[in-house]
C-alpha cells in the first residue's frame, strides 16, 4: 500500500473525509487529492512520523485520533441544554433570593419609520436625526429620547445577565478544579520540557481526554449561543477568540500536543472564574465584594495571561519544542494561533489597565467613556467614591 492509499484509508476509517467528491458525487482523484492534502503527514508531524505509527500504539496505550473529538458536537448540544436547565432551576431562584428582578423596560412609542432606521443603525448621527426631524416634524431631543428608550428596550435585564454569569462561573470553577486535579500530578506541569519528550508518541489518559472534550464542547456551545446571548459590542473579537480557541483545541489534539494544550486551557480558565464572580457580585449589588473580586481578577489576568502564558507556555511551544523535536508545518500554525491569543490578551489588559488608572487617578470614570468594549468592565466612581461596575464577559 502506497502513502497516498494509506492517507485515504486512515482518514476514511476515522470518518475525517467523505468517500466521494462533494462536487461530482463520485469516487475519484478529487476526493483522494483533497484527503491527502488535508492529512499530509509532513503537515501534521515531525520528520519520520506517519499516521500508521500512531495507528499501532503499544498494548494498553491509546494515542489521540481526530475521530475522538466528534463526541464534542452532541456534547455541545447537551452543554447548551444543561445551561438552559441550570439557569432556570438554579440561577433564577438564586436571583430571586438576592432580589434581582427581571424588570420590564419602558417601551418606545411605535413608529414604523424610526423602527426601520433603528434596525439599520441603533444610534443615528446628527445628519440623520435632522432629516428625521423634518420628515416626522419631531424635535431632535424627542428623537434622541426615542432611540435611547428603544436601545434600552433591547438590553437584557440584570436577572438574565446574572443567570448567564452564574452558569459561566460554575463551569469555569468546575473544569478548573478537574483540570488541576489531573495536572497537579503530571510531570509537565512542573517541567514544561516534558511536553516534548518522546513526542508525538505520548499516551493520552482518560482525564486528558475528558478535559479536552468538555472544553471543546463548551466553546462550541459558546460559539453558537453567542448569536442568541446578550449582545456584546465586542461580538467580532469574541468570535475570533472562540474560533482561535476551537482551532487550537482541535489541532493540538490531532497532532498530540495535548500536554501543552491542557496547560493553555487551564491558564485561561483561572482568571475567568474571578471575572464571573465579580459580575455576580455586581448584579447582586455587593459593591465592596465586586471591587475586591475585580482587583483579584485583574491581578490573576496579568499573572496568568501576560506572565505564565507567554513566558512559560508559549515559550515551551515555540523554543523548547524547536530544540527537542524541530519545527514542521502544523507547528507554525499552532504557534501562530497561540500568538493570536496573546495579542488579544494584551488588548484586553490594556483596556483593564486604562479603566483602573482612570479610576485611581481621576476618581471618577464616566460610564460612556469606558464602554469602548464590553469585553472588559466599565465602572464609575460616583457619590463620594461609590464604585459601580458593569462587568461584562471575557
Amino acid at each position: 500500500m502506497n502513502i497516498l492509499q494509506l492517507h485515504f484509508k486512515v482518514a476514511s476509517s476515522e470518518g475525517w473525509v467523505l468517500p466521494f467528491c462533494l462536487t461530482c458525487q463520485t469516487c475519484g482523484p478529487c476526493s483522494l487529492l483533497i484527503g491527502t492534502w488535508i492529512w499530509s503527514e509532513r503537515f501534521w508531524f515531525p520528520e519520520n512520523v506517519t499516521w500508521a505509527d500512531l495507528e499501532r500504539p503499544p498494548p494498553g496505550v491509546e494515542y489521540p485520533r481526530l475521530g475522538h473529538l466528534m463526541y464534542a458536537f452532541p456534547l455541545a448540544v447537551g452543554v447548551f441544554l444543561l445551561r438552559l436547565l441550570f439557569e432556570r432551576l438554579v440561577a433564577k431562584p438564586c436571583a430571586h433570593i438576592l432580589q434581582i428582578q427581571a424588570g420590564v423596560p419602558r417601551r418606545a412609542q411605535p413608529n414604523d419609520v424610526l423602527e426601520r432606521v433603528y434596525q439599520s443603525k441603533t444610534s443615528p448621527d446628527t445628519r440623520q436625526l435632522d432629516g428625521l426631524s423634518k420628515q416626522l416634524d419631531w424635535d431632535v431631543r424627542k428623537l434622541q429620547r426615542w432611540f435611547r428608550i428603544r436601545r434600552n428596550q433591547d438590553r437584557p435585564s440584570t436577572q438574565i445577565k446574572f443567570c448567564e454569569s452564574m452558569w459561566r462561573f460554575t463551569f469555569y470553577s468546575g473544569i478548573f478544579v478537574y483540570a488541576m486535579r489531573h495536572l497537579w500530578v503530571s510531570p509537565w506541569m512542573w517541567d514544561v520540557r516534558e511536553c516534548w519528550h518522546n513526542y508525538p508518541f505520548q499516551a493520552i489518559s482518560s482525564g486528558q481526554y475528558n478535559y479536552y472534550v468538555a472544553e471543546l464542547a463548551f466553546y462550541w456551545s459558546l460559539m453558537f449561543s453567542q448569536f442568541i446571548d446578550i449582545k456584546r459590542k465586542d461580538f467580532v473579537i469574541m468570535l475570533v477568540h472562540h474560533l482561535a480557541t476551537i482551532m487550537l483545541i482541535t489541532f493540538s489534539y490531532t497532532n498530540n500536543m495535548i500536554r501543552a494544550g491542557t496547560l493553555v486551557m487551564v491558564v485561561h480558565d483561572a482568571s475567568d472564574i474571578f471575572l464571573e464572580a465579580a459580575k455576580l457580585a455586581n448584579y447582586a449589588k455587593y459593591q465592596r465584594l465586586c471591587d475586591g473580586l475585580f482587583v483579584v481578577f485583574s491581578i490573576s489576568f496579568f499573572i496568568s495571561r501576560l506572565v505564565i502564558y507567554p513566558f512559560w507556555i508559549v515559550y515551551t511551544v515555540l523554543i523548547d519544542s524547536w530544540e527537542i523535536i524541530g519545527p514542521y508545518r502544523a507547528w507554525w500554525l499552532l504557534n501562530g494561533l497561540l500568538l493570536v491569543l496573546q495579542t488579544l490578551h494584551i488588548i484586553w489588559f490594556y483596556l483593564i489597565a486604562r479603566i483602573a488608572i482612570k479610576a485611581i487617578f481621576k476618581g471618577k470614570v464616566s460610564r460612556t467613556g469606558c464602554l469602548k468594549t464590553e469585553e472588559i468592565n466599565s465602572f464609575s466612581w460616583e457619590n463620594g467614591g461609590n464604585k459601580i461596575y458593569e462587568c461584562m464577559a471575557v
